[in-house]
């Protein structure tokens, strides 16, 4: 069975929407981000990404994780490439064109895109998008986003999805990502296509579950 290691509230959100897309039964292995615990080496501290056990399974102490059969990757993306690839359907690659596409864009995302949005997201997550040097990282990060944004609403001008014109694990992985710029409302009515696109991909009853587990884990809180 797959094992995801990581609580929704987390970019761990990528690979339990990719498992409810699949189909997939999974074990949740919650781990919390050690940065939320004042003593995450305590002896009752919640598992979190400084725990001995969750190092054995990543050393980098990040999340999440996903161990399959043994084997065990590290990166939230690559991951879901990973699953796309071995359990096939229409979420994979139909051909080695259509897999070299999905990983373009994926590593679009990784590299043109999340160095913005995950400045934006922080911001707010710490309470500084009202102050002077949090208005300041936002709309340094909108600046960065303006030309990805431009080129994604220019792709999208002819297909609803970003390869093959129907939902792939790259157009989750890219969501997934602009997500965290969905604060800034006015950066989407700039590129309409790019809003409606996220609108479908956020429309997906895989999508629904995997936030109704966030809004869970939220209220346990």
């Amino acid at each position: 069975m797959l094992t995801i290691y990581g609580v929704y509230c987390s970019r761990a959100s990528r690979n339990y929407w990719m498992a409810e897309e699949l189909g997939l039964p999974f074990k949740s292995v919650p781990v919390i981000q050690a940065r939320l615990l004042a003593d995450p080496l305590a002896p009752d501290a919640r598992s979190n990404t400084k725990s001995p056990a969750f190092l054995a399974v990543n050393p980098m102490g990040k999340i999440p994780a996903i161990e399959d059969d043994g084997l065990v990757l590290t990166e939230s993306l690559a991951n879901n490439l990973y699953l796309a690839r071995k359990h096939g359907g229409p979420l994979a690659g139909a051909d080695v064109k259509e897999e070299g596409q999905m990983l373009a864009w994926t590593l679009w995302a990784a590299t043109e895109v999340e160095p913005h949005t995950v400045k934006i997201v922080l911001t707010y997550d710490n309470a500084r998008e009202n102050t002077p040097a949090g208005q300041g990282t936002i709309e340094a990060s909108v600046e960065g986003l303006e030309g990805p944004f431009a080129r994604l609403e220019a792709h999208l001008k002819t297909q609803d999805y970003v390869v093959g014109n129907r939902f792939t694990v790259a157009d989750l992985n890219l969501a997934e990502v602009l997500r965290y710029a969905m604060s800034e409302t006015y950066l989407f009515e700039k590129h309409p296509r790019v809003k409606a696109w996220l609108a479908r991909c956020h429309a997906r009853p895989a999508f629904e579950k995997m936030m109704a587990g966030r809004r869970k884990e939220a209220e346990a809180a």
